[in-house]
Formats: structure tokens, sequence, C-alpha cells
């Protein structure tokens, strides 16, 4: 197995002033753990990652296509949108679909996560609301796998009801563990989140990446949307939109809160789990990119969208450049 180093540093000057410890797991295409950074095995929280496997039952189901619903909305529902006008309104357009409104959504609401999201809402003199939120599509989608299924949407989002029985099931068969091994817990939209060991996590990208390549249905619709969809799911200047666009769709990313982002190398089917072990958003981005460039996946020159989030600098209330962010190794 190859170890690499992943931590990331912020300089001032010369000086490293602060350092973030990164761990890491990398599965090949045959399943196998062939890599990893500090502990492979460590266990936490997926998150946001989860997304595009909470998607499953419902399509699997047959309810998405019931609804008449199209790659827009598939891929909102697997998005950590910016909460900009298009995503506020597929969000809207979901809840309409299912006869219900805003106040179904268990999610709560907060500030849109784009710059451009935000300057949108604050001059329009509104406020935010649930459909704001990042995790919006993800829970219409949680309606409608209740909705179409003939069960009950009261607690939805709960361990124990069957929509989230179903996103379980799925979860544990693509990350090879059983059910009763994953540990549950309340994300911060209030649905349901998982936590395993980082190698389980890369797992189930690595099988997502498998899964395309010999075209399974439910994996390749749902890695189709979010490649050619890529605005949907991130948003203005957000990474995983700007890695989606600058990889042509060869490389599928989502990030999750708390410094964990899961990664598919969709033509060598290796799937990657990094966790900044400290939860800094600032750290796992260079550490993201840093381990698809050892892997093969990204070239040694990045292209300068990407080259920012490498190398981010760090400047003072003069805007002067003092530092910088960036990869330790």
């Amino acid at each position: 197995m190859t170890n690499y180093e992943l931590d990331v540093v912020v300089t001032r000057g010369d000086i490293v002033e602060s350092r973030h410890r990164v761990s890491a797991a990398v599965v090949d295409c045959r399943d196998k753990l062939v890599g990893g950074a500090r502990e492979t095995g460590l266990v936490t929280v997926w998150r946001s990652c989860a997304k595009p496997f909470q998607v499953m039952p419902l399509l699997e189901a047959g309810g998405f296509d019931s609804l008449g619903w199209d790659e827009d909305e598939l891929a909102l529902a697997c998005a950590s949108h910016g909460g900009e006008p298009e995503h506020v309104a597929i969000a809207g357009s979901m809840l309409r679909d299912l006869g219900l409104e805003e106040g179904d959504l268990a999610c709560g609401a907060h500030e849109p996560l784009s710059a451009r999201g935000a300057a949108v809402l604050r001059e329009s003199g509104a406020r935010a609301t649930r459909l704001h939120n990042n995790c919006s599509g993800k829970h219409a989608a949680m309606l409608a796998r209740a909705m179409t299924a003939g069960w009950s949407t009261r607690g939805y989002e709960r361990a124990g009801h069957p929509v989230q029985d179903s996103i379980l099931d799925t979860v544990a068969r693509w990350c090879a563990i059983p059910p009763a091994a994953i540990g549950l817990a309340v994300d911060g939209c209030g649905a349901v989140v998982f936590s395993m060991p980082l190698e389980n996590m890369a797992r189930a990208y690595a099988r997502l990446a498998v899964a395309v390549r010999y075209r399974a249905e439910v994996a390749s619709r749902v890695v189709g949307a979010m490649t050619t969809l890529p605005f949907l799911v991130g948003g203005t200047d957000r990474f995983d939109t700007v890695l989606l666009e600058e990889s042509e769709g060869r490389i599928l990313p989502k990030l999750g809160a708390e410094g964990v982002h899961c990664v598919a190398a969709l033509d060598s089917g290796i799937g990657i789990a990094v966790k900044a072990e400290d939860g800094a958003q600032r750290a796992q981005y260079a550490a993201v990119l840093r381990l698809l460039q050892h892997v093969g996946a990204l070239p040694n020159e990045l292209p300068p969208r990407l080259a920012e989030f490498l190398r981010r600098p760090v400047r003072n209330t003069r805007g002067e450049l003092v530092g910088s962010v960036q990869p330790a190794a």
C-alpha cells in the first residue's frame, strides 16, 4: 500500500503557522485498498458525500421516473448547492410536483453557500428560506421517495422511517459494511447521517466508477446527471463544480461538511475519501487535489482554476499577500 503525505499547512512568510492533519483512503477498481494517508481506517461521518447513494432507492423503485423528473432534479438531489436562483427554482419545482411546499422540508433555512447566491438574496431584500439550504434537493427527493412508495412523509428524515431504512441498506451495500456496523447520527440538515471508516467511503466511490464503466443503470444515471450539470452540483466558483468542469466530467467529486470529501476517478475506477481531521474546509480542497495528482487522475501542472484551490493566498487587512494555504509536501 502506498502512503501519501497530505497534510496542509498555512504559512506566514517563511514560517509554518498552522498545520491541518489529513487522513485518506484510496481504493482501486478491484475493490482493494491501495493507498492512503495517516489513518485509512479513521471512523468519521460521511456527511453530504453520501448524497449520490441516498437518492438511489428512489430511482430503483421507479418513483423518480413516475414523477417525470429528469437530470436537473437528479443533479440537485445529489448536490450541496450554493443556494443560487437556479438551485432554488428546481427545489421549489420538485416540491410543487409533489403537491408540497417549503414548510414540508425538514431542513432549516440558511444563507446561500455561494457568494453569488448570497449576493442575489441580499440585493433582493428577501430572507433565506429552506429552499436555499444546500440540502433542499436531497430532502425533496426523500419526500418523493415517501410519497411515491405510499409512506407517510411525517418524520421522513429520521432513523427508523422506511425512507431512511431503504437508504441505509443502499449505503451499506455500496460501502461493503453491514447496516448494523454503520453509525447513525443527525446531519446539519436534520436527516440521518452515517459514520464509517474512510476505507469504506472510498470503496463506495470506486464501486460507483466501476458500475458506470459497466453501464449499470442507476449508477450511470446518478453520475451522468452530476457530470452533465456541474453547476447544479455546487454553484458558481464552488470546488466540486470547478473540478467537474475542468476534468470534463472524468472526475466526480462530492464534498461533505467538516473536512470530508470523496471522489471517483471515472477513467481508472479509483475511489478516494479524504478527511481534514480538524474539519477545516480550507484544508480539504488542497488535500483532494494533491491526492488526485498522486494517483494520476490530475496532472502535476493544474489548470489555473484548480491551481487556485491547491495554493490559496493569505492576505492581511490591507490586501497584501502574507502567506498561503498549501500542501505540506
